[in-house]
């Protein structure tokens, strides 16, 4: 008999996780293929998690088309944190006799040493790993692994797509279409019952151009993903990013800024991260000082920055659609450091006003001379 195990939060399930469940039934010849949704994950949490019953009805509808598949609430009725070891653990017994397969994904094989006990897994499973999208790389964790484990790991010949759960439900808050990327079952199952969905952002869209949309919703993707880095929630990261150029194509009179006094000497280029944040606060009721103040400061900057302010700084700089010179380098700091990449982002930022002759603003100045002074003293 050969068995696999299938496990991940699955926040939502996504067609790359479906047909990954497909490849590996077929090549590795499986008669069983347990999914497992995590119960409490070591590394996720917080109110953009659907429950667990929610995340096990859409696991039951994506593989509903496969018949060796059956979705598990093992991790649940265990209790305590889901770690992967000891489920293995556990469906080893139950298997003794067996082939087991431990199916994972190519970010999860490049994280695999850092998991919890992973000698004990490789004592009771074989990895089986497929690549997501075609790259050296994940030769290389497979190496990695083999190398350090003395432990074999079968490779699965589907490359998946780039598709992320965190991307969906960025999409799913915002009101915006994600069908691509999950069954048809479960499209239906999220928009009906609400999951991820920020209702209160969903206006947003109409004050802006459709290019200025994308780019708030490439800006939402890089904070929603980076959101536990900078100690925020996913929904203060998405609210931040959805809203931070909500009023850069308001005029001075319009209705939104009745009230709205912008500080003396801002550049013109500076003022609506001022009026944005306004307009988030008085049009769309956000009280949280977090996301106001991250909103205040995303184009200047200021002293002192949190790492919240400067995740909504860096990623409306080094989101996808920007091609200036030196963004790469960015986005590669800021994928290690993003204190680091503000400080090298910042000083990028004052090296080109000033050589392109072009007064630096003062809260620009301030953040840089700041922060070049708090890594100066490092």
């Amino acid at each position: 008999m050969k068995i696999a195990i299938f496990g991940g939060a699955f926040n939502p399930v996504h067609r790359e996780h479906v047909h990954l469940a497909r490849t590996a039934v077929d090549e590795l010849g499986l008669d069983k293929l347990i999914i497992m949704p995590t119960a409490i994950s070591p590394h996720k949490s917080g109110k953009s998690m659907a429950d667990f019953f929610q995340r096990f009805e859409m696991c039951r509808l994506a593989f509903k088309g496969i018949k060796q598949a059956e979705v598990s609430n093992y991790e649940l009725v265990r209790g305590g944190v889901s770690y992967t070891y000891l489920t293995c653990d556990h469906f080893a017994s139950l298997y003794p006799d067996a082939e087991r397969y431990l199916l994972i994904g190519a970010d999860m094989l490049e994280n695999f040493p850092s998991w919890k006990n992973p000698e004990r897994i490789l004592k009771n499973f074989t990895l089986a790993a497929c690549a997501r999208e075609y790259s050296a790389p994940f030769q290389g964790y497979k190496q990695a692994v083999e190398q350090r484990f003395a432990s074999r790991v079968v490779t699965l010949s589907y490359v998946g797509e780039k598709v992320s759960s965190t991307n969906i439900r960025t999409l799913a808050a915002l009101g915006e279409d994600f069908s691509r990327f999950v069954d048809d079952r479960v499209y239906k199952y999220i928009r009906t019952k609400g999951l991820y969905a920020l209702h209160g952002l969903w206006g947003v869209k109409k004050f802006l151009t459709p290019a200025r949309w994308e780019h708030s919703l490439r800006v939402a993707y890089i904070c929603s993903k980076n959101s536990s880095r900078a100690g925020i929630s996913e929904e203060q990261a998405i609210t931040m990013a959805a809203l931070h150029d909500s009023a850069k194509y308001l005029p001075a009179d319009s209705p939104y800024l009745k009230g709205f006094v912008c500080p003396e000497g801002v550049p013109e280029p500076v003022i609506h991260q001022y009026s944005s944040a306004y307009v988030a606060e008085k049009v769309f009721g956000i009280t949280d000082k977090v996301v106001l103040d991250a909103i205040a400061c995303h184009t200047s900057g200021k002293e002192n920055m949190t790492t919240a302010d400067a995740l909504l700084f860096l990623a409306d700089m080094i989101e996808e659609g920007r091609t200036f010179e030196g963004v790469d380098e960015l986005r590669a700091i800021f994928r290690e450091d993003i204190m680091r990449c503000l400080y090298v982002a910042l000083e990028h930022q004052v090296k080109y006003l000033n050589s392109a002759g072009k007064p630096v603003y003062d809260l620009t100045r301030r953040a840089y001379e700041y922060i070049k002074e708090k890594y100066n003293d490092k």
